[in-house]
């Protein structure tokens, strides 16, 4: 859980003054921001903040509490063919909990599904798989030095688990994040179409997300630096072309929106 200041928001008014015990308000510009490593998101300055420019990122929840939530719009799940997704950071992380979340869901009847980078233990998904309908799963980068650059992380168990997870069977919709001058050239295309097709599963598709900056606001809210360039959007058209070459190569692709 974190603390963030929406600055647009904030009216000066001061009436959080004081209701922070560690020294997290700092006065800028006649309004307050979050020192985050002084926070302990206690949310005394959201519960005085009355116009919302104080906000709380996050809630500590167990799995019986999160499908309690759930369980109440059953009604809707039921009627729309929906269910309930697992999203991150990386949800397997917390595979346990997914696992105790989905087991309440299947009990009543509820879809369900993951949507994964791929970066954990295949335990992870040994454990989930049972109660899972669905797994939404990135293929962001295909060559492992590029991968490393870009995310920080080697794709070699991404890889390895996404082939073993096409191996079960599982029903798999493969995920890319577009970014412009990283991932959508010609030679990124053709690694991601060949290794969907060495899975010999003519039933997984793949669906493109490209690249958007609607969470630059929350980065600015924590006081966090945002250092994607703008370039990394692509146009439209553009998308509809890098589409298009995936399917030029056989693959089944869609464009989120």
């Amino acid at each position: 859980m974190q603390i963030g200041f929406l600055q647009k928001l904030c009216k000066g008014c001061k009436k959080c003054v004081g209701s922070c015990e560690n020294g997290a308000l700092v006065e800028v510009a006649n309004a307050y921001r979050i020192k985050q490593e002084n926070c302990t998101a206690c949310n005394a300055c959201v519960e005085k903040c009355y116009y919302g420019a104080l906000v709380s990122y996050g809630k500590t929840m167990t799995s019986g509490e999160v499908f309690e939530q759930v369980r109440r719009d059953k009604m809707f799940y039921d009627s729309s063919g929906g269910g309930v997704t697992v999203s991150g950071g990386e949800p397997l992380a917390r595979s346990q909990f997914v696992y105790e979340l989905f087991e309440s869901c299947r009990a009543e009847g509820i879809n369900t599904c993951v949507e994964t980078c791929g970066y954990v233990s295949w335990k992870a998904f040994e454990l989930v798989l049972p109660v899972t309908d669905h797994f939404y799963f990135d293929l962001k980068i295909m060559d492992a030095d590029t991968h490393m650059l870009y995310t920080g992380a080697d794709n070699a168990v991404i890889l390895e688990n996404a082939t073993k997870l096409a191996a079960t069977g599982a029903d798999i919709l493969f995920r890319q994040p577009l970014i412009g001058g990283v991932n959508d050239g010609l030679k990124s295309i053709m690694e991601v179409s060949q290794f969907i097709h060495s899975l010999n599963r003519e039933d997984i598709s793949l669906q493109l997300m490209p690249y958007h900056r609607l969470g630059q606001s929350k980065y600015e809210a924590l006081g966090k630096s945002y250092n994607m360039d703008a370039r990394a959007m692509l146009e439209p058209g553009d998308v509809e072309n890098i589409r298009l070459k995936y399917v030029s190569c056989g693959i089944s692709c869609t464009v989120s929106h």
